[in-house]
């Protein structure tokens, strides 16, 4: 999927992070691994207005209802579905998807940005910048947001209050003002230089986690700084490093909370000898169990 960013190259992220052998990876860990295969994205019959405020919007929200059936499916039979991308836009498929499995998921979204914009307050009109808004019933009905917001069988999705953003460094500001009216939780990069990144994850597990049945992961790679995770579309200097990432999906994985992740944005094009991609399977790993002894 690259229609909800608007450039090509973040659609081939999943054969990347495949390349990268994350089945076989998974599978040495002592997984059982089954690869559902790719959902297909409908080609767009004409480009978008460079003024429209939800661009590719049909195509966006049949994609997410696609996914989300199947990670609903997964999550049912009790296993754990990692959904590759892709832009952050198939996240409502997997989040609306988690929620029709489970009562009250919460939900830990590693990024860069808040994506809690909706179309009156998106500067771009790319929808993966909406795409945290409208799990949580934020947006426009008057300009189309409700499809958004009614993707697999109409939501809210997801209590903001059960929402932790974690590494954020770059929030527009009409998204800001949402944030501070919904009640979502944001640590900022700041609050990872003050706090550390031990106390910032151990507290946004406690949040998402209290009154949930578990915890949907949503891993942007831009959410790492550039620097070790080069091949993402819209990079922000001052990140989470390497190892302050696989930390986080470590504790991740030592709540045994982890319902669903998502890993998303690896745009292969702008990558350096597949690093980008390589650090996307190693988190999976790390969010399923691996550890250094």
């Amino acid at each position: 999927m690259y229609l909800g960013a608007g450039r090509r190259g973040v659609d081939m992220g999943p054969s990347a992070i495949r390349y990268a052998s994350i089945r076989e990876k998974l599978t040495e860990l002592g997984h059982t691994v089954e690869d559902l295969g790719s959902i297909t994205v409908p080609e767009p019959t004409a480009p978008p207005s460079p003024d429209d405020p939800l661009k590719y919007l049909d195509e966006v929200v049949c994609v997410a209802n696609e996914l989300a059936k199947r990670v609903e499916s997964v999550v049912r039979a009790g296993s754990t579905p990692i959904i590759l991308g892709g832009d952050h836009s198939i996240s409502l498929g997997s989040g609306s998807g988690v929620a029709n499995a489970v009562q009250s998921p919460g939900i830990i979204w590693f990024d860069a940005h808040a994506d809690f914009n909706t179309s009156k307050s998106s500067p771009s009109g790319n929808i993966h910048g909406m795409i945290l808004g409208a799990l949580c019933g934020y947006g426009n009905p008057s300009v189309g947001d409700k499809a958004l917001m009614d993707v697999a069988g109409g939501g809210p999705h997801i209590d903001p209050q059960r929402v932790v953003i974690v590494g954020a460094r770059d929030i527009d500001s009409g998204e800001r003002e949402l944030l501070k009216q919904s009640g979502v939780h944001v640590f900022t990069m700041t609050d990872i230089d003050r706090h550390g990144m031990d106390s910032i994850t151990r507290d946004a597990i406690a949040l998402a986690s209290e009154g949930a049945a578990g915890i949907h992961v949503s891993f942007d790679l831009d959410g790492v700084d550039p620097k070790d995770a080069p091949g993402v579309g819209t990079p922000v200097p001052g990140g989470m490093t390497w190892r302050e990432a696989h930390l986080a999906m470590e504790l991740v994985a030592n709540s045994g909370k982890l319902l669903s992740l998502d890993l998303v944005e690896v745009n292969p094009i702008l990558d350096e000898h597949n690093r980008t991609a390589d650090l996307a399977a190693q988190l999976a790993l790390s969010a399923t169990g691996k550890r250094i002894m």
